[in-house]
């Protein structure tokens, strides 16, 4: 059974655009999701298990110039 987490994603001022079209080109990302209030993106992202998600978040969506900060909440039930 597959891993899914939700990525609360805080981008620098003026970069939210730029961090969703780039998140959304990366594999293992289903839904990205340009929000109001305290977090500017919520991306949906999954993968075999939480080693791949986990590897996802710091190796891939870290590295985003304009992502600030991420919370990664992780599913428990589908």
């Amino acid at each position: 059974m597959a891993t899914k987490a939700y990525l609360l994603i805080e981008t620098a001022v003026g970069k939210t655009r730029d961090v969703a079209t780039t998140l959304s080109g990366l594999p293992g990302i289903t839904t990205v999701d340009v929000v109001t209030g305290p977090y500017d993106i919520i991306a949906e992202v999954s993968g075999d298990d939480m080693t791949v998600v986990g590897d996802l978040v710091t190796g891939h969506i870290h590295t985003v110039t304009g992502v600030v900060r991420t919370v990664t909440c992780v599913a428990v039930t589908s």
